[in-house]
């Protein structure tokens, strides 16, 4: 299972992202569990708003009926204090269910997953960048089977 925190600058929420999760729940990629709405007004007050509340519920309803409530008031809380004044966030709980599906194809073979990384996106574009200027990625990290540097 995978959380998100995605922030958005000024303090109101919209739906524009609902199309690109309902694609990837529709799709079977991911199997969204529970989307948590934080606002953060200009004076700091905070709202949290749940899928079935009137402030978001036209544009995400469509995009789950599960509702787990797998985020604590301590996460939101968290998610809450580290927004900046005039800002919203969307948590979002997902499990991976291609990961899933490659599990039960690891298992049935035998096999067993090792090591299972997440590559940060700004370390994906510098690498690709040092590619397309013709440099190299940076020096490997301790470990790295590829002897690619991706902390």
């Amino acid at each position: 299972m995978d959380v998100a925190v995605v922030a958005f600058e000024g303090d109101q929420l919209n739906g524009d992202i609902a199309p690109a999760l309902r694609e990837l729940q529709d799709s079977g990629t991911v199997h969204i569990l529970d989307l948590t709405f934080v606002r953060k007004a200009a004076d700091g007050a905070v709202d949290v708003f749940e899928l079935a509340d009137k402030e978001v519920a036209d544009a995400f309803q469509e995009v789950t009926d599960a509702q787990f409530d797998l985020l604590s008031e301590e996460d939101l809380r968290t998610v809450a204090n580290d927004l900046p004044n005039d800002s919203a966030a969307l948590i979002v709980a997902w499990e991976n269910t291609w990961a899933a599906r490659l599990a039960t194809a690891i298992s049935r073979s035998n096999g067993q997953l090792l090591l299972l990384e997440r590559i940060p996106r700004e370390t994906v574009v510098e690498a690709i960048a040092a590619l397309d200027s013709g440099g190299a990625p940076r020096a490997s990290a301790p470990g790295s089977a590829d002897g690619r540097d991706w902390t």
